[in-house]
């Protein structure tokens, strides 16, 4: 039998909410085997990132090197990458080990606002990470960012951008709607065959940190146990919905507080 891994490289989230933490939560709530490349270490809590450690981008690359050379990575997550040096130890590392899904989350801003990303590695990230991506993954924010344009205010505004980033050179855009507003938070799947909007009910919770990193993580899970894109996207996307409608049953922090990763377990 062989065992489905998927490996996160991002940042460490000290408060275990968000970053590694939550990627490898979700990894093992749903099924797969978790390994780790860490790029940075966050001083951070539910209410704000008071520090960030960035790893030197030669031992970024001395971990990804051991990974690969000994697990069969299914699929890739790739998170915080906040420097152009370990954003192209990683391109690097991508090309030499040539895993068969990257998921990219373009992390820039953090839950409680903090920005969490240079201007002159977002330009790194557009034209060197995003084109080795099988689905990038920007909430409505990241999108207008990695675009240089304000933030997408309707549904034909949103698949504009999502195919302008598909231009870049992934395979597929999930742009999140968690930052819209209404009754349903509804996610939008951009590919060169089409539009696929995935609507869930917008739970009132402030309970939210760690979301973006935990629905990247679950769409690399379903990659690496060998779900389809869509259903890889269709499944994560309602795993974290659960998992967001079932956060307030903690209480951790005094800020914005994690979601539930085990909520199918306890």
């Amino acid at each position: 039998m062989t065992t489905p891994i998927a490996l996160t490289i991002a940042g460490s989230d000290s408060s275990g909410g968000a970053g590694i933490q939550a990627d490898l939560k979700t990894f093992a709530a749903l099924g797969v085997f978790g390994a780790s490349v860490i790029t940075a270490l966050t001083a951070q809590n539910t209410q704000s990132v008071s520090g960030i450690h960035q790893v030197p981008a030669a031992f970024v690359t001395a971990q990804i090197d051991a990974v690969f050379s000994d697990l069969a990575v299914g699929a890739v997550k790739i998170g915080m990458v906040a420097q152009v040096e370990n954003i192209d130890a990683i391109v690097a590392g991508l090309k030499r080990w040539s895993p068969k899904h990257v998921v990219l989350d373009p992390v820039m801003v953090a839950t409680s606002g903090d920005r969490l990303l240079a201007a002159e590695a977002v330009e790194a990230l557009r034209t060197k990470l995003i084109p080795l991506a099988a689905v990038i993954t920007p909430n409505l924010p990241e999108a207008a960012a990695l675009l240089d344009e304000p933030v997408a205010a309707s549904e034909a505004a949103i698949e504009n951008q999502g195919k302008r980033l598909l231009a870049l050179g992934c395979a597929a855009v999930l742009i999140k709607g968690g930052h819209g507003q209404g009754a349903e938070s509804t996610d939008y799947l951009i590919g060169p065959d089409g539009t696929i909007a995935l609507a869930a009910p917008r739970v009132a919770t402030k309970n939210t940190h760690g979301t973006g990193c935990s629905l990247s993580s679950a769409i690399a899970a379903g990659l690496a146990r060998g779900e389809s894109m869509e259903a890889a996207v269709r499944n994560a996307k309602a795993w974290v919905s659960a998992a967001i409608a079932s956060a307030d049953r903690f209480s951790v922090g005094h800020g914005h507080g994690p979601i539930h990763h085990f909520h199918r377990f306890y």
